[in-house]
Parts: structure tokens; C-alpha cells; sequence
């Protein structure tokens, strides 16, 4: 998983990027609520890790504005020192998911993030999925559209589900590169654009078939669900951030 710190101490933040790296996966770590919002918001991450006391606001204001802001129910863990009741009750009543005391124990700290992970995405284990009219057999890598089984490529699919599963999140380019391609951020990201337009017509994505995918200005793409009253092809298909 793509992974956000916010840890103000740099021992600390290499400790916790050291186990999580270990783990395979990749963590990012900001020592200011700011540079951690502005990173979450503009970036794409599956899990944020929250420290409490931070130099310039709390870790409860930061999570309330990655509530108030981020159009997908993200997991947050806290990781601090405040180990009161009260702390860890306020914590999930904001929005957490998780609360972890320093000095967090590795192996239950990467259980806890592996958790909620599973949690976050339960189709990822099933063999059909669907979505409306699609039906995705992850299995035997088929999507039907209203029973009709679609002529996609490999990669078709790979976005395909990947999109589905990631239903009304922000997905950047490099991000879409790194888990769809499994590569390498030498891959130009105009890759990623010619298929996005042609998953759109081989797929149907209109409202008539209750999906679209949305460009989102210099970040990347969204899929979302739409009304049948909403057209595809009006200006608000495209945010300006």
C-alpha cells in the first residue's frame, strides 16, 4: 500500500517508514499537518497514519479536514503518545479507524494497517464482483455489460477492476502506472491517458450504464457513479485544481 506519515520526529518517521518498507509497502512521511494535507489531497493514498501532537495544528483537526474533504472513506490509524480514554474516544469519534499507542509493537502495528486494508477493500477476495450492469469474474478475467461479455485487452481489465475497486477515489497517473503497469515512473504518463479514452468508449461509461470516469485537472481520474439524469459530456466532467 501507498501509505501517508504524519510524524513530526525524524527518528520516529524513519522508524515506522522502516517497518512499513520492510513490509512492502511504501510510506511517505510529512512532519507538518499542512504538508500532510496538501500531499493527501493532491496525491493518491490507501492509508494515513496520524500522530496527535504536531507542530503546527492537531492530528484531530487534520483528520477532520481529510474527512471533510477527500471523497473516499481512507483508513486512518492514530499512532501517539496520548493513551487516555478520553484521547482515543475523541480519535474515533472524529473518524479514525484505528488507535495505537507509542511505542507501537511492529508486528501488531503492521497487523492493525493489514486490517484495515482487507477491511477497506472486501471484493478484493471475491471472484465476481459487480457493479451495476458490470460484472467482473476476477478469475476468468470477463466483464459483462448487461450479460454481454466486453472485447477488452489485458490491461482493459487490469484498469477495469482496479477502476471499479477504487470507485470514487482520486487515482493519479503515477499511481495508476505503479499498480496497473507495475512499473516504473520512466512509463510516460500519457500511457495512462490513451487507454483512459479508450476504456470509456469499450466500456460504455455513460449514464445510461450508471458510471463515468472523471479526469480531474493535472491529477488524474475518478470513477464515478452518475444519475441517469446526468450527461456525460457537460463541463463539470472535468475539476480544475
Amino acid at each position: 500500500m501507498r501509505i501517508a506519515l504524519l510524524e513530526d520526529e525524524h527518528e520516529q518517521a524513519q522508524h515506522v517508514q522502516s517497518i512499513l518498507s520492510e513490509r512492502g509497502h511504501h510510506c511517505d512521511s510529512f512532519p507538518t499537518g499542512q504538508s500532510f494535507l496538501s500531499a493527501v489531497l493532491h496525491r493518491s493514498y490507501d492509508l494515513l497514519v496520524l500522530d496527535w501532537q504536531i507542530p503546527d495544528m492537531t492530528g484531530i483537526d487534520v483528520l477532520e479536514s481529510v474527512r471533510a474533504q477527500l471523497n473516499w472513506p481512507i483508513p486512518v490509524v492514530f499512532l501517539t503518545q496520548r493513551d487516555s480514554e478520553a484521547d482515543i474516544v475523541r480519535a474515533l469519534d472524529a473518524g479514525a479507524d484505528d488507535y495505537l499507542a507509542k511505542p507501537a509493537r511492529e508486528a501488531e502495528l503492521v497487523a492493525r494497517i493489514n486490517a484495515l486494508a482487507r477491511r477497506t477493500h472486501p471484493d478484493n477476495e471475491k471472484e465476481v464482483l459487480k457493479y451495476g450492469p458490470f460484472e467482473i469474474n476476477t478469475q476468468q478475467r470477463v466483464i459483462l455489460l448487461h450479460g454481454e461479455q466486453l472485447t477488452l485487452t489485458d490491461k482493459d481489465f487490469d484498469l477495469t477492476l482496479f477502476l471499479f475497486q477504487n470507485q470514487g477515489r482520486l487515482l493519479t497517473r503515477e499511481m495508476l502506472l505503479e499498480r496497473v503497469w507495475g512499473v516504473a515512473r520512466d512509463l510516460n504518463t500519457r500511457t495512462v491517458d490513451t487507454h483512459m479514452s479508450r476504456l470509456r468508449r469499450r466500456l460504455g461509461l455513460n449514464p445510461e450504464n450508471g458510471f463515468r470516469i472523471k479526469t480531474i485537472y493535472q491529477r488524474g481520474y475518478r470513477l464515478e457513479a452518475m444519475k441517469a439524469t446526468e450527461s456525460a459530456d457537460t463541463p463539470a466532467s472535468m475539476d480544475h485544481a
